[in-house]
């Protein structure tokens, strides 16, 4: 992959305006943008677009403004408002005039002065966006949750191989510290074998108005809704705060919320949790209104190593709240020898003495990523592979949709991780595909 390799020359050329300007784009910068007073110049830095800019898409694209490695070049959304308050955020962040908006992200990565690319659409375009960045030679830093079914999350994965693509997936937990070094008691023996891993997500929510309303100008209601079916517009179809928990467009917060602590679960529990054998589980799901995907759930993997995994959504089990104190998320790692449970406001353990623990040389030490968004400049530029790479991401995807399944039919779910299919049900088989409306396909 040296060919891909960020190289002098290649800034050099882009930073004369010989790229840019041949494909008509003006430029204006600042002399921090040219590298002066002691900052990045153009020569080092990665150039970067972001797709999907809304409340999400803003925070993550303000961490790539604050990376003196990077240069946010283009922004993209259709939402006109929102895509110019981007805009104006860039320009401002650099003082310039350079940052170019788009409606469409495919004129966005026709660019090929861009060399990566943020994505935090709506969870339904995730994928196709992606997909469409690693065919055009993009590295990609994709907001979690991944597909919206299995199929998508592997032609994700494939698109990533084929074209030497340098992928990070938004679980930032993995570039916290206390995560890592939770994870680290579990691997290295500390609380003994790891028996039981128990997650704990924030739930979806109920309600959302279905009454019809006049799409607002500053929208392009037919392209947000992009593969999903036709549905006329509605108040709250479109929100930011609810359309994460309708399953045309999401798979609720069994996934985009509940991948944080389930990706986490995995890296702790390493070989013995590589996929699951079998789970079940139950879920309440909204009886009205626009939200459809699970307000509740209480699911059990089990693991050829004998490993359980314990996911809920919802309110905390008491026996949990007793053990680790009352939370609203966080992953607890159990063993015979003690427990150790983190989660983004702390870590706790029992025995306390667990956190004095120094991990040895010889000892597994995970990867170690400070900043994610950092942690994906680096790897970009050294082309080496991120802190949680497209197959680490698919696994804990694939966690996410089997726990829908499993709730969704009611059903005991059996799942051979090598070939990645369910055994013996042909109805939950189906339901790791998805149909996409026309012309939008993988």
């Amino acid at each position: 992959m040296n060919d891909k390799n960020i190289d002098r020359r290649r800034f050099l050329k882009r930073a004369t305006g010989t790229v840019v300007g041949a494909i008509g784009f003006p430029y204006v910068i600042s002399s921090a943008a040219l590298g002066k007073a002691g900052t990045v110049a153009p020569s080092n830095r990665i150039v970067v677009g972001c797709i999907g800019v809304g409340s999400q898409g803003r925070s993550v694209m303000q961490n790539f403004l604050h990376q003196e490695a990077a240069q946010v070049v283009a922004v993209c959304d259709v939402k006109a408002n929102v895509r110019e308050a981007a805009r104006q955020r860039v320009d401002q962040h650099y003082n310039s005039t350079g940052c170019k908006q788009y409606h469409d992200f495919r004129e966005l990565l026709a660019r090929d002065d861009i060399d990566a690319v943020m994505s935090a659409t709506t969870d339904h375009w995730h994928v196709l966006t992606a997909l469409a960045a690693a065919r055009a030679g993009k590295d990609i830093y994709l907001e979690k949750p991944m597909g919206l079914s299995l199929a998508e999350d592997q032609a994700l994965r494939a698109a990533c191989h084929k074209n030497g693509t340098i992928f990070q997936f938004g679980t930032q937990q993995r570039s916290d510290h206390k995560f890592r070094f939770a994870c680290e008691l579990a691997l290295n023996g500390r609380l003994g074998k790891v028996h039981t891993i128990n997650v704990l997500s924030p739930s979806s929510v109920a309600g959302g108005s279905m009454k019809p309303a006049p799409v607002p100008d500053w929208l392009d209601y037919d392209f947000w809704l992009g593969p999903a079916p036709y549905k006329p517009y509605t108040e709250d179809r479109c929100s930011n705060k609810l359309w994460w928990f309708h399953s045309d467009y999401a798979v609720g917060w069994i996934a985009g919320w509940g991948v944080h602590p389930l990706d986490i679960a995995l890296w702790g529990g390493g070989a013995d949790v590589t996929g699951p054998v079998e789970l079940e589980g139950t879920g309440t799901f909204p009886a009205d209104g626009f939200c459809d995907t699970a307000t509740d759930w209480r699911i059990v993997f089990k693991y050829a190593s004998g490993v359980i995994m314990n996911y809920a959504g919802g309110p905390q089990p008491d026996e949990w709240r007793k053990r680790y104190g009352r939370d609203s998320h966080g992953v607890g790692f159990e063993g015979p020898e003690g427990w150790v449970h983190v989660n983004r406001s702390r870590i706790v353990a029992n025995p306390k003495s667990l956190l004095d623990s120094v991990i040895g040389p010889n000892e597994i030490h995970l990867y170690e990523s400070n900043h994610h968004v950092g942690n994906f400049l680096d790897c970009v530029k050294n082309r080496s592979e991120t802190v949680c790479p497209v197959d680490v991401a698919v696994r804990a995807d694939i966690v996410c949709h089997l726990s829908d399944i499993a709730i969704r039919t009611g059903r005991k779910i059996k799942w051979d991780p090598e070939k990645e299919v369910i055994v013996g049900d042909e109805e939950a088989s189906r339901r790791l595909t998805r149909s996409m409306r026309s012309p939008w396909h993988l």
